[in-house]
């Protein structure tokens, strides 16, 4: 359960002593091709640092971090040179890699991020035996993740909406994902669902689109869930407002790829058992 601001030294007190494992995805906005790329200038990315600390206060056996494939290019290649140092400099072996969602994790969406691995080697001697997951086939398709049977009205455009005439125009195909590009319409050409994002459900110019039976609609935040690997039983408590539930899937994980990482961590740990 979330225990509050990380960065409050009342709630980093409250963290156990040892624990084996930290997974932290910092915020990823300040590196983000999407955003400003502000990097360390932006108060949300220097919470590394906040993480840093914690690394080095509790010395865990392994860490798992994960951001936007932009990060490992941010600022000619600095930021990243920075993090994985400050990361070497605390004693770890660092490993990253960037893979797809669609490339790695069986899920019909194009995803990219890098994924960031770390041992402690005197914890964990054999740590140079991980290796991150290797590519498996797409064998799921987009209509694996969507329900043909949604009919909630909000989630539908209309003739009243801007932009609807170029909507009706360009959305033709049902086994395709659409995004409304602030002045055009653009169909995703791999049959995959495009990046989630945090503001799907504001309107903004990334909102995924699709063509049913019954028109032309948005995904709903249960069909955003299904494209990031969750499993079919998780849903949302209903008091969360349609906006939240978007913004949560789009700062979310792909999850299948999450688990393909941390099977790879565990099997190195429990070697040395």
């Amino acid at each position: 359960m979330p225990y509050g601001d990380i960065t409050d030294e009342n709630v980093k007190k409250a963290i156990p002593k040892k624990f084996d494992l930290i997974c932290a995805g910092f915020p990823c906005q300040a590196f983000s091709i999407a955003g400003y790329q502000k990097g360390f200038n932006d108060t949300r990315g220097t919470l590394f640092f906040d993480v840093a600390e914690i690394i080095q206060k509790h010395r865990p056996k392994a860490v798992f971090l994960e951001n936007v494939k932009n990060l490992k290019g941010h600022d000619k290649g600095n930021t990243f040179k920075v993090i994985k140092k400050t990361l070497e400099d605390l004693g770890y072996v660092v490993f990253d890699k960037v893979m797809n969602a669609m490339e790695y994790a069986n899920v019909p969406q194009n995803r990219e991020r890098i994924f960031i691995v770390c041992f402690d080697p005197q914890q964990v001697p054999n740590c140079d035996s991980f290796y991150f997951p290797r590519k498996q086939k797409l064998t799921c398709s987009i209509h694996d993740c969507i329900d043909i049977s949604e009919n909630t009205q909000k989630l539908f455009y209309n003739n009243s909406m801007s932009h609807w005439d170029e909507l009706t125009r360009e959305i033709k195909s049902k086994n395709s994902i659409y995004q409304w590009r602030r002045v055009y319409v653009r169909e995703n050409k791999h049959s995959v669902c495009p990046t989630l994002t945090a503001n799907m459900g504001m309107g903004g110019h990334n909102v995924p689109l699709i063509l049913t039976d019954n028109g032309i609609r948005k995904l709903s935040p249960k069909e955003c869930l299904n494209f990031q690997g969750f499993p079919n039983n998780y849903i949302f408590p209903p008091t969360i407002p349609l906006s939240a539930c978007y913004k949560q899937v789009g700062n979310s994980v792909v999850v299948p790829l999450i688990q393909r990482v941390c099977l790879q961590i565990c099997s190195v740990i429990l070697k040395n058992f």
